[in-house]
C-alpha cells in the first residue's frame, strides 16, 4: 500500500487525520516545514514518517492538505516543485476569519471562489484538487476512543479523483464520505465549518454533519 502524505501534519487536523490512518494500517508521511518537527510528531504516532513538506508530497499519489487558511498560498508555492501532474491533492483548507485576527465563526472571501478553487489555481497542471474534510473536528480524530459517526463532503471536478479519496476516507471508521459536487461547491462546504464552530462553542461539543435520505451504495 502506498504512504500518505499530509502535509501540515503536526497541526491538529493533520495530526488527528495521520492517527485515524495510522489506526487504520496505513503508513502515513507527516509534512512538516521544519523536518525536525514533522519527526517529532511522527514519533507519536505507530509507524509514521517524519519528512519535510516537499519531500513528505513526493511519496504518494494522494496528497493531503491541511494547513491554515494563512499558509496555503505559502504552502502551494514550495509545493510547485515537489507535486507532479497525475497526483491528488485533498485540500482541507478553511478561509477563517482567524486568519486575519478575526472570528472563527466568519469566512473571508476568496476570489477564486473558495479555497479549493484556490488551490486548483496553484498547483501545476495535471495536479487535480479534491475538497474534503471541512467539517470533522480535529479533537474528536485525535482521540480513538472517541466513535465517529459523520458524514464527509467531497467535492471535485473529477469523479475518479473523488472516488479514490472516498476510499481513503472510509478507512476512518465512523466517517461516510459523500459526493457533494462539482469542485465549486467547496465554497458552500467551507462555510459549513465556521457554523460548526458557533454550533460546538455554544452547547460545548465535537458536532458534526450527518446528511439523511442517501442510498446505501454512494459510490457507484
Amino acid at each position: 500500500m502506498e504512504p500518505i502524505p499530509i502535509i501540515g501534519g503536526t497541526g491538529a487536523l493533520g495530526f488527528g487525520l495521520a492517527v485515524r490512518f495510522a489506526a487504520a494500517g496505513r503508513h502515513v508521511v507527516i509534512g512538516s516545514r521544519d523536518a525536525g518537527r514533522a519527526e517529532e510528531a511522527a514519533g507519536k504516532v505507530e509507524g509514521a514518517t517524519g519528512l519535510e513538506n516537499g519531500a513528505a508530497a513526493k511519496l504518494g499519489p494522494i496528497v493531503f492538505l491541511t494547513v491554515p487558511f494563512r499558509a496555503q498560498s505559502e504552502n502551494l508555492t514550495n509545493l510547485k516543485e515537489a507535486l507532479e501532474p497525475g497526483q491528488i491533492l485533498v485540500d482541507a483548507t478553511v478561509p477563517l476569519a482567524a486568519a486575519v485576527s478575526g472570528k472563527a465563526t466568519r469566512l473571508l472571501g476568496v476570489p477564486q471562489g473558495s479555497a479549493a478553487q484556490q488551490a486548483q489555481e496553484m498547483v501545476p497542471e495535471g495536479v487535480t484538487v479534491v475538497s474534503a474534510l471541512h467539517t470533522v473536528g480535529a479533537a474528536a480524530l485525535r482521540d480513538l476512543e472517541e466513535e465517529l459517526d459523520e458524514d464527509v463532503l467531497v467535492t471535485g471536478d473529477d469523479r475518479d479523483a473523488k472516488r479514490r479519496v472516498a476510499e481513503l476516507i472510509a478507512l476512518i471508521e465512523g466517517l461516510r464520505p459523500v459526493d457533494a459536487g462539482r469542485l465549486e461547491v467547496s465554497r458552500l462546504v467551507e462555510g459549513l465549518t465556521p457554523m460548526l464552530i458557533s454550533v460546538n462553542i455554544r452547547h460545548k461539543t465535537h458536532a458534526g454533519v450527518k446528511l439523511t435520505g442517501l442510498p446505501d451504495e454512494l459510490w457507484k
